[in-house]
Order: C-alpha cells, then structure tokens, then sequence
C-alpha cells in the first residue's frame, strides 16, 4: 500500500504507541485521526506535531467503552477526511491485577477498552476500508502469548485480541488485510524504578529494552510490505518469547 495522502485512524493515539504510530503514519505522507477519550491536551499536541510535518490532521473524542460510540466512530472520521484506509486499533490500558485481586468492574474494563472496543471499531470500519482495499492493524501484547499472572485480565483480554485479528482476516478477506503486532519490553509502565526495567532488559535475549521505533517499524512493515499476510500477529520482543 502507498501510504502517501491514504487515512487512517489510531485509536489511543494521544499517548504512548498510539501517538508514536501516528506520527510515524504521517511521516509517510498520511493525513491522521487522533482519537482520544481522556488524554485531549495529548491529543491535540499530537495534532499539531502531525500538521507541524504539513499532514492534515483531526482529532475526535469518543468513550470506546460505549459500544454504538465505537461503531459510529469510523463514519465520522470518513465524513471528515472523505475516505478511511486504515485502521490502528491501539487504544487500551494496563491494571496490574491478580485473579484474586480482579473485580467484575476491573474485568469489563480492561474487556471493554482493549478488546470490545476493537471489534466495533473495526466493524464500523470495513465498508470504508473495503472500497480501498484498507488495512486493520491491532496492538496485541506478549502477554496475550505468555500468562502473567499479576496481570490476569489483562493478558486474557490480549489473547483475545489476537484471536480477533485472526477472524477479522477470515471474514474481511480477500478485501481488508488484518494483522496484530504484540510489543513486548518497549514501553513498560510509567511507575516502574530502574532496577525493574534494568531487570527486565537483563532477562531479554537481546539485553536491552525496546522502543516504540521498534513497533512502528513493524507496523509500517504490514501496512506498506504486508499485502500478502493477513490473520499474523507480528512479535516485537527482543526474544522475549523464547528466552
């Protein structure tokens, strides 16, 4: 896919990876959806980094929570920019919860946000992504691939994120191609000392940490490389995974 004046929306692209994602689309020549919910000073300076490199940019706010509010989200973007051409899912949270410590609330937080949310989402999406022949890309996570168990639900809520990527491929195919990537050690939580992340890149096969260059590299990769993968989550963990 040639990128170059192409859609797309990220989801969660205030923050983190989202923003990260974002910029590096519109680096590419692409004219940018900021979406938000809570973050929308984040947001907007991720707007203005975007119309900085002379892209169009927009930002929409929406509670991904609120199902009919994520379906409707991809239409409001199309009348905006005219057409939509690709889809990053990236919006989601992180609670560091065992099973025990894990209440009903927490539980449908974490499904709503980093699971549901990609589905409607992403059917609100596809007859717009299909007249162009688009692309979803999903932020999945190592541990949707490993059980973390002082992360319970929210690795549940991972796994299934990439058992979403693999249906959407089967059903959007042969005209939206489908992928995830799952980033491991790249950007762990803001509330973690030296002496953890200097634990974590030791017990990294690469022995370092990552960045979000890392992710975006291998976003760019399935959006502008990947026309033949469909329904693959793409791991970008040092080794993680293996070790």
């Amino acid at each position: 896919m040639d990128l170059a004046s192409r859609v797309a929306l990220v989801t969660g692209s205030g923050r983190r990876l989202g923003r990260a994602i974002a910029l590096a689309l519109a680096e590419r020549g692409m004219r940018i959806a900021v979406h938000y919910f809570r973050a929308e000073a984040e947001a907007r300076a991720t707007a203005d980094r975007i119309a900085g490199l002379g892209r169009d940019a927009a930002v929409f706010a929406t509670d991904l929570r609120d199902p009919a509010a994520a379906r409707a989200l991809p239409q409001r973007v199309a009348e905006r920019f005219g057409a939509l051409d690709v889809l990053v899912n990236s919006a989601g949270v992180m609670t560091r919860a065992t099973v025990e410590e894990t209440s009903p609330e927490l539980w449908d937080d974490l499904m709503h946000v980093n699971l549901r949310a990609a589905f409607f989402v992403s059917q609100g999406a596809a007859s717009y992504l299909r007249r162009g022949r688009g692309k979803i890309i999903n932020l999945a996570d190592v541990g949707g691939l490993e059980p973390w168990p002082r992360y319970a639900a929210h690795c549940i809520s991972k796994a299934g994120v990439v058992m979403l990527t693999k249906t959407l491929a089967r059903a959007f195919a042969p005209d939206i191609t489908v992928n995830a990537v799952a980033p491991g050690a790249v950007l762990p939580p803001d509330d973690w000392d030296q002496a953890s992340l200097d634990h974590l890149a030791s017990t990294t096969p690469l022995r370092r940490l990552g960045s979000p260059a890392d992710v975006t590299a291998a976003v760019l990769y399935l959006l502008e490389g990947g026309d033949y993968v469909t329904g693959e989550t793409v791991v970008v963990d040092g080794g993680r995974l293996i070790r």
